[in-house]
């Protein structure tokens, strides 16, 4: 039974690796006044018949420290990049010049900072709920193995601990990935 607690825990594991990935990606994409070329991933724009990603139509740079570039590959693509990085939500102003595509990064207000910080929450929140939910499949495929007599109460109750305190190490890493996050928002 040892073998199957270490494929269980595994399995979780893995689950709840997922969703701090998922989390650090949401990350990646809210502005914190520093430049970063995670900003501009998640965009996609409209290329040859198909919604691509920014990063497969030219190369997203950081040549300064509140600037970001695009380096578009196919010259013919220029105002569909613009277009996208101006209407995906990030309240950014790309100017075109040839080939490359210059993205200014303002200053962010106090207004600005508090929905960011918001949005982080919301983020987490998500991440938590996806770590409970693995949590909670793990506890219930503990009692189906103490239902069918596979393992005794006592070692239900010890593999319940023992998946939470796997999770309550996950939760605490969101929580510090969001205050972070949070930190990071509030630098001016």
């Amino acid at each position: 039974m040892a073998a199957d607690l270490n494929e269980l825990k595994q399995d979780l594991t893995r689950r709840m690796d997922g969703a701090l990935e998922t989390l650090k990606r949401e990350f990646a994409g809210l502005r914190t006044g520093r430049a970063s070329p995670a900003l501009l991933e998640p965009i996609k724009i409209e290329a040859y018949g198909n919604m691509t990603p920014l990063n497969q139509v030219g190369t997203i740079a950081v040549p300064e420290p509140r600037m970001l570039t695009v380096q578009v590959w196919d010259r013919s693509l220029v105002n569909a990049v613009v277009a996208a990085i101006r209407d995906c939500g990030l309240g950014l102003n790309p100017q075109p010049d040839g080939q490359l595509v210059r993205v200014p990064l303002p200053m962010l207000t106090e207004e600005r900072r508090g929905e960011l910080a918001k949005a982080a929450g919301r983020y987490a929140e998500g991440s938590r709920v996806s770590v409970r939910g693995v949590r909670r499949d793990g506890m219930e495929q503990i009692k189906g193995f103490e239902k069918k007599h596979e393992i005794s109460e006592d070692d239900e109750r010890d593999w319940a601990d023992q998946v939470q305190k796997l999770t309550d190490g996950y939760i605490k890493r969101i929580d510090e990935a969001l205050a972070e996050k949070e930190r990071d928002i509030r630098q001016v």
